[in-house]
């Protein structure tokens, strides 16, 4: 099936001629990073995860977030789902792989990424992060290319696809929440030491992903004769999940905002000033921290009174949704834990042009891969509808 991916309109080839282009430039950013180290990197002693780890945090949500049509449609038998379920596993594809590649870019060395796999530490949280994201990649390409060329044949897809569809709910779960040990389980974090980031990232996670979905799919329905909603309750079901999603995540952020404050632990509250009102004159994340708390209740009020059901409006909602959280986990939650350092010293990180290229290629890779998918799943849709 991939052969209908190579063939398209004028627009179709230059989106991907630039995808191209900011990835090769992006691996020439790369190599002079591999030549030369990570001091090409804004990172330093204090802040040993950056841009790189913290784009790995959000997208690891946004891979799970397909859960949230999986589970209905397979589970449930929930129909309404039907059309854009096979959407939601090639975005989880997407998202995967560049969860990878960024774990990649970051290790300096990747040769060191073997160690992983030739010294397996079965008490180490990240040997089961790197199990539960292979498996949960593998899980979407089978399910998802499976059940599409079924689809093409105008066949049921085969049975043994059954129980790797109710593997992927678990799993998808899994992913996220191990993700979120991987630094609730760090000692001297005051800043990630909670028992709520698991639940957080979850919450997070079902808010940030279906809204990115629902905009591919408005994408999908513009440039396309593929309807993902032609009965037009898919998408709106799917926002009442983003709704409840995201007002349970600025819950549980508040409930951790109120722990460290009413407690009065100076050192459980330090993160959260920096990031909110800066420290010793230090407010780099301050004018990140607040936009995403404008975003985050802008979508809200406008998913929870009828402007939900504006065509305008509606968009506006799930872009301020999604970034509102991508600043959150993609740029305040990995730098603010490391404030204040060992000494309670403030170190800012200030990202380098260099890094900024190889994430900007990580993500051109991601899209590219999910431009390419869609292709497929769109001719096969439209080949189905004539």
């Amino acid at each position: 099936m991939l052969e209908k991916a190579l063939s398209g309109s004028k627009k179709y080839w230059a989106w991907i001629i630039f995808l191209l282009a900011v990835i090769a430039v992006g691996f020439f950013s790369y190599m002079r990073q591999f030549n030369y180290g990570l001091g090409l990197t804004g990172m330093s002693r204090d802040v040993s995860w950056g841009l790189y780890i913290a784009q790995f945090t959000f997208l690891v949500g946004v891979a799970a977030a397909a859960v949230m049509l999986v589970t209905p449609y397979y589970l449930h038998d929930f129909k309404r789902f039907g059309k854009m379920v096979i959407l939601a596993e090639f975005l989880a594809i997407g998202a995967v792989i560049m969860c990878i590649l960024f774990i990649f870019v970051d290790v300096g060395q990747p040769m060191r990424i073997l160690n992983v796999l030739l010294y397996p530490q079965l008490h180490s949280v990240m040997f089961y992060d790197m199990c539960v994201l292979c498996g949960y990649l593998a899980i979407n390409l089978i399910v998802g290319w499976t059940t599409l060329g079924a689809e093409r044949k105008g066949v049921h897809y085969p049975n043994w696809v059954k129980p790797i569809i109710y593997l992927s709910i678990p799993w998808a779960f899994s992913i996220h929440t191990v993700t979120a040990f991987l630094y609730a389980g760090l000692p001297g974090r005051s800043f990630w030491m909670s028992a709520i980031m698991a639940a957080r990232f979850l919450a997070s996670a079902f808010a940030a992903g279906p809204s990115l979905l629902i905009i591919l799919a408005l994408i999908v329905r513009k440039v396309s004769k593929f309807d993902p909603d032609p009965d037009r309750n898919a998408i709106p079901s799917l926002v009442k999940i983003i709704r409840y999603a995201m007002i349970a995540n600025v819950f549980f952020y508040l409930c951790e905002v109120f722990t460290a404050f009413y407690s009065n632990v100076p050192e459980e509250m330090a993160s959260f000033k920096y990031i909110f009102v800066g420290i010793d004159g230090h407010a780099t994340l301050v004018p990140w921290m607040w936009t995403a708390a404008f975003l985050a209740f802008l979508g809200i009020a406008l998913l929870v009174f009828p402007t939900r059901k504006n065509p305008v409006l509606l968009p506006i909602a799930l872009l301020s949704i999604y970034f509102a959280n991508w600043i959150d986990k993609g740029v305040v939650l990995i730098l603010a834990g490391f404030v204040p350092n060992s000494f309670d010293r403030v170190v800012d990180y200030i990202p380098t042009a260099n890094e900024i290229s190889i994430v900007l290629a990580v993500y051109a890779v991601g899209a590219l891969i999910v431009t390419v998918l869609y292709k497929v799943a769109i001719s096969v849709r439209e080949q189905q509808q004539a």
